[in-house]
């Protein structure tokens, strides 16, 4: 991938909102492959002629093999802002899954405390009372099912690392494609079935409040499983 296949669905002086593909890093990690932010300062770069590197600060990340909508911030200010709502949860997120079997519940919240094992690059539910154990809490609402499989809309109230994937593994209903944490005999298909389709925000200079959507690929495996154009009309 190269900075002229990036979708842009904003920027201004301030950010720039991009939707990242499915099984690219955020950033640069060990693998050395292209990631989101180095992507993003390139675009920059070229599009209006930049001496040396573009500043871009990245204040949020999705899981490598998930996709979806990203915020940059292209200066030290806005960079600092965006942090600040996400600290105070006031960015939100809305993320779509599609996971194996049926949740026992249509919608509802799920809270476990969660740990991350740095070394295998794992997270793991366990006990409150375990050192270094962190609240997680998502909602979500089943919107339609087929084949054993449902497709969620998934709303995150604390944003830890693995958290969808590991809380609806944790009810026995693991994201389609999900090798870490799914273990499943359902290959329905080898992307994981995550995407951050919606997010809302406010502009940290106008403080205007900004809403963007974007669905995955209508027409792969699993996401054409379902009809989902109806959850990004505008």
């Amino acid at each position: 991938m190269e900075e002229k296949d990036l979708t842009i669905l904003y920027e201004d002086n301030h950010l720039v909102v991009a939707v990242k593909p499915q099984n690219i890093p955020s950033q640069a990690d060990e693998s050395k492959d292209m990631d989101m932010l180095s992507l993003v300062k390139m675009y920059v770069k070229e599009k209006y002629n930049k001496k040396g590197e573009a500043f871009i600060g990245l204040v949020h990340r999705l899981d490598r093999p998930t996709g979806g909508i990203m915020v940059f911030a292209r200066n030290s200010k806005s960079a600092s802002r965006l942090s600040e709502q996400i600290k105070n949860n006031e960015m939100k997120k809305t993320y779509y899954c599609i996971c194996n079997n049926m949740p026992k519940d249509k919608e509802g919240v799920l809270v476990n405390y969660l740990k991350k094992d740095e070394k295998e690059n794992i997270v793991k539910i366990v006990p409150l009372s375990e050192t270094g154990a962190k609240k997680a809490e998502l909602s979500y609402k089943v919107l339609q099912t087929k084949d054993n499989l449902a497709l969620c809309q998934v709303n995150l109230i604390t944003g830890r690392s693995h958290q969808i994937r590991v809380q609806f593994a944790g009810i026995n209903c693991p994201l389609v494609g999900d090798n870490k944490y799914g273990k499943t005999t359902n290959a329905v298909s080898n992307n994981l079935g995550l995407w951050a389709g919606r997010i809302e925000f406010y502009h940290p200079v106008t403080k205007q409040k900004m809403t963007f959507a974007c669905p995955p690929d209508l027409e792969k495996m699993p996401w054409k499983k379902f009809y989902m154009e109806k959850y990004f009309v505008r």
